[in-house]
């Protein structure tokens, strides 16, 4: 029997079909001009939500389309197709800030910020990250402190957070903060509306990749939010980023596996039609032993990556096989993206090429959502190694 028929049913395959037209309608004709401009317009999240693409995986009670992580995966999978990471990253930053808002803010604040999100009419993006604090998110330092006034209760927030996606243009934060002492006890969430007296952001940071993602640096200088934006208890911040980790980390490994599905499809592509010494590079040995290397580790990624889909599912935690699909799909595509590029000689490092793009954009992969030897701790811990 054939894997894939095991793991997407005909919803499934209704929703491939779905979002593969509205990429194709939608986007793909505009990612080269989008990247030059890097940024898209904000009005593709109301679009994508009324083709009932942005609320997979959300319950319909909040405007969400209901479906499961496998749903999530396909959609990933197409929006990973139009070539562009960054739009991905950025259309899909509520997918790693508003399941914490679902599964553990109060009922007051779900309905403050959920329809909107859904309807593509807000956006909401989670800030975790700070200058002194990347992967190491026991180490955040941006300070809440719960004082009183006119007889409210209210954190006042002192800090900053940086490489924030979304974080030039969301009118939403999920913050990470710390509200108690030193360490992982420490860390609360809370709920800060862009609005805020007390909170600013920079112009967009220019990066390497994920050029259409707007990414900012965020500072909270005395900002005051109401108490109630507290998202779950206070001091259990740290246990709700690590549980919200397992999705965000699963579609990584998604967006690197067809990163490295288009490389391969670039890079045979480049092969058949390139000539150079006396025939087309497909008829050199070695080039056609790279292309069977690049495609069997594609397919094994890609078949790691669903099987985790699959399990996580059927409601399943499997934090090591997460960070081993995480480490695996990215090392995949980190030798599809350089073996693309190589095949297709000076050409794969103009602008304008597909390929360029792709290895430009695939660097933050490893990076992105706890590096890889963070990836690498999470595996050994589970091993049962010390450490």
């Amino acid at each position: 029997m054939n894997a894939a028929a095991t793991l997407f049913d005909e919803s499934h395959q209704q929703l491939r079909e779905q979002a593969r037209r509205f990429v194709a309608r939608e986007i793909s004709p505009h990612i080269d001009s989008w990247e030059e401009a890097g940024s898209f317009p904000r009005d593709l999240y109301q679009r994508t939500a009324a083709a009932g693409l942005l609320g997979i995986g959300y319950p319909e009670q909040w405007g969400g389309c209901g479906g499961d992580i496998v749903h999530k995966t396909v959609w990933t999978e197409e929006l990973m197709r139009a070539g562009s990471g960054g739009l991905a990253a950025s259309l899909g930053s509520l997918d790693i800030s508003l399941p914490l808002v679902l599964e553990f803010a109060s009922d007051q604040l779900q309905q403050r910020v959920a329809p909107p999100v859904l309807a593509g009419d807000k956006i909401c993006a989670l800030a975790i990250t700070e200058p002194g604090a990347g992967s190491d998110v026991a180490a955040i330092a941006t300070k809440a402190e719960l004082v009183s006034v006119d007889g409210s209760d209210y954190y006042r927030l002192n800090g900053s957070k940086t490489y924030i996606t979304s974080g030039c243009r969301a009118d939403f934060f999920v913050v990470a903060v710390r509200t108690g002492g030193a360490g992982h006890a420490g860390i609360s969430l809370v709920l800060v509306e862009a609005e805020r007296d007390g909170f600013s952001r920079s112009a967009p940071l220019k990066k390497m990749g994920w050029w259409a993602s707007d990414t900012a640096e965020l500072a909270f200088n005395d900002c005051l939010i109401p108490a109630a934006n507290l998202i779950g208890q206070a001091g259990g911040g740290f246990k709700m980023i690590a549980h919200n980790f397992q999705a965000e980390r699963l579609n990584l490994a998604t967006m690197a596996v067809v990163t490295a599905e288009l490389a391969l499809a670039a890079g045979l592509e480049q092969a058949n039609s390139r000539h150079a010494f006396g025939g087309t590079l497909a008829n050199h040995q070695t080039v056609r032993h790279k292309l069977a290397d690049m495609a069997t580790e594609v397919t094994v990624a890609q078949s790691f990556v669903h099987h985790c889909a699959a399990r996580m599912a059927a409601g399943e935690s499997i934090a090591k096989e997460v960070s081993m699909a995480k480490n695996f799909a990215c090392d995949v595509s980190d030798r599809a993206t350089f073996n693309a590029v190589q095949l297709h000689g000076g050409m794969g490092y103009m602008r304008g090429v597909l390929v360029e793009r792709l290895y430009r954009d695939n660097r933050i992969l490893s990076i992105g959502g706890g590096a890889r030897e963070i990836m690498n701790e999470i595996i050994a811990k589970q091993l049962g190694l010390p450490g």
